[in-house]
Parts: C-alpha cells; structure tokens; sequence
C-alpha cells in the first residue's frame, strides 16, 4: 500500500507531502491546479516514461519518493530475485530527473535501473486514465482482457515462443527459394569474396604490427641517430672523452673511501653505485639495440603492400580484422547453404510442418480458454453495470477466425447495445464517453479480483458522467476499496463524499511564481469543498446543506 508520497520540483509543485491511508482516498482541486501532475510524479517513480519538461523552472533536479509499506508476495519475491533489500515490511522507490535528462533510481537506497524500478512498479500501483478507456475502442486490447481473466499469460507465451519459431522457420525457407540464375549468380559472388579474403590471409593484429614497423622504417634515420647520441653520453667516445657511465664509477670511487669516515654519506655512496651499474645495463642495451636495428628499402615496400591489401579488404568487408573473418565465415555459411538448399528446403517442410502443428494446438488451447472465460467475464460486468445504473445495456463478444498471429488464431472484439431490441454493435460506435467510464470500471472490477496489485489509482473515471450514475460509481469505487487502497482524481462532489481521505488540491501565485499545494481536509474542510465542487466559488447556505447530507450518507456507505 502507498503511504507516502514526497514531490519535489515537478512542474508547478515546489515541495508536496501526501500522507495516504488504506481504503478510498480522492483529491480534488480546480482544474489546472496540479492533480494531473500528482498522477505524472507517480508514474515517474514507478518507472514509467518521463521528460525533462516536467522539472520545475528554474530548477535542476526532480526528485519523487514514495514509501510503501507490506508489499505483496508477488513483490517480495520480486525483491529476492533482485537481491535488494526489504527492511521491516517498507518498501522505499525514489527517482530524481535532471535538467541534463539523466535519471537516478533508487530502491531502499540502493541504485536500480529505470527498467528494474518498472518491473517493481508495476506490481505496486495499477493507474487507469483516460487512454485506458479508450483502449476499449482498440479490438486489439480487448482479448487481453479475457486473457488476463482466464489467467492465460503461461499459455499465451507458451504459444508466442512457439508461433515465433514457426515464422522463423518459414522466413529461412522462403529466403532459400530462388531461381538457378539467381542462384549461380550469388554462388559466383560468394565464391570471389571467399577467395579474396582466403588469399590475403588475414591474422587478427597484424595490421597493428605492420604499423608499428612501418612507422620505425619511416623515422630510421632519425631512430639511429638519437640512439647513438644517446650511446655516447652513456659509454663516451673513442677520443678518450668520458661517458655517464665511466664518470658514475669515478664519482662513486671517490665517495667509497670517504663514506668510512662519514657513515652519513653512506646511503648516497650506495645509490650513486647502484646507478653506476643500471647506467652500465642501460648502456650495453643501447649497443645491441644499435647491432640489430637496420633498414630494408624491400621490407618497407613488403609492409605498404600488406597495408594496402588490409585497406582494400576493409573497405569491402569490415573495418577491422575479426570482421573481415566474420564475413568470411559468413560467406562460407551462405555457399554452403545454398549449395545444399534443396536439402535444407525439404528438411524445412518437415520442421515446419511440426512447428506448425504445435502451434495450431496451442492456439485451439488459447481459443478454448477464451472461450469460456469470455462468457464469464461478460455475465460478471453485466452485473457490475447493472449496479453502475446501465441495466439495459446488453454485451457480447464477436469471435472470427483469422490467420495465426501473435496473439492466436483469431479475433475477438466486445460488441455493446444500449437497449435490448437493438442489435449489439461495436463500442466505438454506440458507447459515449460517460459510458465507457462505467464499462472500464467495470471491467477493472472483475479483473481485480485477477490482480495481485494493492494501489489502485482512477485518474477522472467519472468523465462525462452526473447525476446518479456518479453516485453509483462512487459506491463502486467504495467497494473495491474494501480490498485494497484505491486513489480517485474526480470532479464530482458524489464521489468524493464517499471517501475516507480526501485531499486538496490548490494553486496559488506570488512574486511572479505559481506553486501547487496540497491538504488533507478535515470535515468541515471536506463541506466547503463539495459545496464548491457543486457550485461555485460563492458558496451559498443550500449547497453547504447538500455537501453535509452527503458526507452524512457517505460515512454509513
């Protein structure tokens, strides 16, 4: 269950502290004071999309916290999988957004990614919005419905795994039917570019080494001479001129007697000899360096011959080695595949033939079960609509077979008729937007019961509707909340009546900055808010009555 919830810079909100309690929490507020963004900060800190755009002016950084407290099995075992920690039954998620578009996740302090943050997300809060009523007029969604009621999500990715192999298969079989013309063609190329990268040779780092040793080749002259100058400093020359390593040795001949007498000077005596032998070491490197380094007017032809078929071969194959080998054992593969396709072809059928009927069988399992839970699933939010005020209204479901696809064998679309004499057609067509409202609440009704997700939170579920049809919503509302904590963004004093926490929502302006605040109200707080919310800043005596009498009907709910 939500707890608490701490916003800090997001768009209009400077800092909100929300206290929540189990059960039915609404906020209300005048349009465009911030309830949206309440809603916004909340799903940013479950893990979902965000954008920069939602930083506060003037600010940096972002932050949303939301403290949790006895999460469910299904998050606990979440946690253990993720090896983070759970501490006495609380649950911390906290995201910071900055101005520079980088984000911060953090689960009990500890750093998590965005994706990590979603998965936990999603089995804390479910959030239904406008853009979830209207995925009712999308057929597509609609078998997710019944399949979350029959429970099929094993079954369902049993038979995806399946039909993606099928297409697999079926994508490699097409891609080996070609005609002989086609066929020898592709052959000759596979067979020239084979060849080519089989003659060159190619060794991993060699183009590396060839560098290396063009690059001394180019710079000979001037290698030589440094190193001779360098020889001579150390070892001297032949017209008797000492060298660092002979003027070492003096230097420490005289320090030795006198390092007797001086046992201070003891330490510089050692390392003035010690230097004398590496000087020595250094220099008898040198000399053998100078033996054994020469210059080959062939070798560096050789070398720049070698380098350019490397420059060749990249521009074809790849920029570096390992991806000319990876072409070339690529091209092996392809030779021989299509050298041997009519083979592979006619192993094809076989598997595709498998494939195919294993996943013709899934999707009959995927059909059968829909089936039957569809019928379920219409019978029960026809109760839940008779109980939201929508009696009349008659649900069906259209099933038509269809080519396999991801999500099976057929179509299923929900068909909706106001009226028993009329003929059931599709939401789009018949079911206006008060209408929708209802059908989604009922339809998330049934499907809770499906649900392990403790939070839920209805952003405006009450659009387009009045009247006793919002009464009914909020005693529905009322009722799930009996099970769990659910959270209501509404317009209508109806609903919000019935809530066992209600919170305020207000914006106020000063030295050129608006900020969004945000209070529990108290009972007489709650009074002059319905009041308002049913009429109008000028609260009159009648309207005070009417907000009393519904919160006096609203506590025996």
């Amino acid at each position: 269950m939500l707890q608490h919830l701490t916003i800090e810079n997001i768009a209009v909100i400077k800092r909100a502290e929300l206290e929540f309690i189990p059960g039915f929490v609404v906020m209300t507020g005048e349009t465009g004071a911030g309830k949206s963004i309440v809603i916004d900060a909340i799903n940013a800190v479950l893990g979902e999309r965000t954008s920069r755009d939602l930083i506060r002016t003037g600010t940096e950084v972002a932050r949303v916290t939301a403290l949790f407290t006895q999460p469910c099995a299904a998050v606990v075992s979440l946690l253990e999988e993720l090896d983070l920690p759970l501490e006495e039954g609380e649950l911390l998620l906290s995201r910071s957004i900055t101005t520079a578009g980088k984000s911060n996740c953090r689960v009990n302090n500890t750093p998590v990614t965005v994706s990590v943050l979603k998965r936990i997300g999603l089995l804390l809060i479910n959030i239904h919005g406008q853009q979830d009523t209207q995925a009712l007029l999308s057929p597509p969604r609609h078998v997710e419905f019944i399949d979350t009621l029959a429970e099929n999500q094993a079954l369902r990715q049993e038979y995806r795994t399946s039909y993606l192999h099928l297409r697999a298969l079926q994508r490699e079989q097409d891609s080996l039917f070609m005609d002989e013309g086609e066929k020898s063609r592709r052959l000759d190329m596979l067979r020239h570019q084979i060849l080519e990268l089989e003659e060159a040779a190619i060794e991993p780092g060699e183009r590396a080494q060839l560098l290396e040793r063009q690059a001394v080749l180019h710079n000979y002259t001037s290698i030589l001479n440094n190193l001779q100058a360098a020889s001579l400093a150390l070892s001297g020359d032949d017209s008797g001129s000492a060298g660092a390593v002979a003027l070492a040795r003096e230097c420490s001949g005289a320090i030795e007697p006198t390092a007797a007498f001086l046992p201070s000077i003891q330490k510089v005596c050692e390392t003035v000899r010690s230097a004398a032998y590496e000087l020595e070491e250094s220099a008898s490197e040198l000399r053998a360096t100078l033996h054994s380094i020469s210059f080959d007017p062939n070798e560096l032809d050789a070398i720049e011959r070698r380098l350019d078929t490397y420059y060749r071969l990249s521009c074809k194959y790849g920029a570096a080695e390992a991806d000319m080998l990876a072409f070339l054992d690529a091209a092996r593969a392809e030779e021989a595949s299509i050298t041997h396709s009519d083979e592979r072809i006619n192993a094809l059928d076989n598997e595709i033939e498998m494939a195919q009927n294993a996943t013709i069988s899934l999707a009959k399992k995927l059909s059968k079960t829909r089936r039957e839970a569809a019928q379920t699933f219409l019978q029960r939010v026809k109760e839940e609509l008779t109980a939201l005020d929508m009696p009349n209204v008659h649900l069906e479901v259209q099933i038509n077979k269809s080519p396999l696809t991801e999500e099976g064998g057929e179509r299923m679309e929900f068909l909706i008729s106001a009226n028993a004499d009329e003929t059931p057609r599709p939401l789009a067509k018949v079911a206006s937007g008060g209408e929708l409202s209802r059908i989604m609440l009922a339809m998330k009704r049934v499907l809770a019961e499906k649900d392990a997700v403790e939070t839920l939170i209805f952003d405006e579920i009450d659009a387009g509707v009045s009247g006793r049809a919002a009464r009914k919503i909020g005693y529905k509302l009322k009722e799930v909340s009996r099970g769990r904590q659910v959270i209501c963004v509404t317009h209508l004093a109806q609903i919000a009546a019935l809530a066992d926490c209600h919170l305020y929502i207000s914006k106020s302006a000063h030295e050129n900055a608006t900020e969004t605040h945000i209070a529990r109200l108290d009972r007489e707080g709650r009074r002059q808010e319905l009041a308002r919310i049913m009429g109008n800043e000028n609260v009159t005596a009648a309207q005070l009555a009417a907000a009393e009498e519904m919160l006096n009907a609203g506590n025996n709910a």
